[in-house]
Formats: C-alpha cells, structure tokens, sequence
C-alpha cells in the first residue's frame, strides 16, 4: 500500500514539474530582454573594477623592471537593447 500510494504521489510530482508554462507577453519579454541586458553590463563593469583592483595590487608588488600590468578596457555606456520590430505580412 505504501509504494502504490509513494508512486502515485512521484507521477503527480513529475507531471507537475513537466507541465508547460505558457509563452510569455511581448511586454515580459521585453521586460526579460532589458533585465537581462542590465545584468551582463553588471557583469562587465564589475570585471572592470576588478581589473583595476588587480592591477593596484600588483603595481605594489611590482618589482623595478617589470612591465606593468595590462591596461584595463572601461566598458561603454550601457545601452537599452531595442525591441525588435513586429512581423508584417
């Protein structure tokens, strides 16, 4: 009786983890699409600033004669990624 009722609970756990969520609105994508954009600008300013912290420390131990570390590259300006057009017919 345990292991009917323990599969019978994993089929409804399973065809609920399976189920298909619906297609999101154009407002949510666009939504997904600019959170998304914001995040990977986070991600490059963050390895910006990191560079230069890198590059700070390693100049303190840096002996005479040695070429200096890399140069960091600031990232650009982030800007919003345009919404793609609709599809006329």
């Amino acid at each position: 009786m345990k292991k009917l009722i323990a599969i019978t609970l994993c089929s409804f756990v399973s065809a609920a983890a399976f189920a298909a969520l619906p297609p999101l609105t154009p407002e949510a994508q666009e939504a997904a699409t600019l959170a998304k954009a914001k995040a990977a600008y986070g991600d490059r300013v963050g390895a910006f600033k990191l560079c230069q912290a890198q590059n700070k420390v390693a100049d303190q131990f840096r002996v005479s004669g040695t070429p200096a570390p890399a140069a960091c590259v600031a990232p650009p300006p982030f800007i919003a990624p345009v919404a793609a057009a609709p599809a006329t017919k």
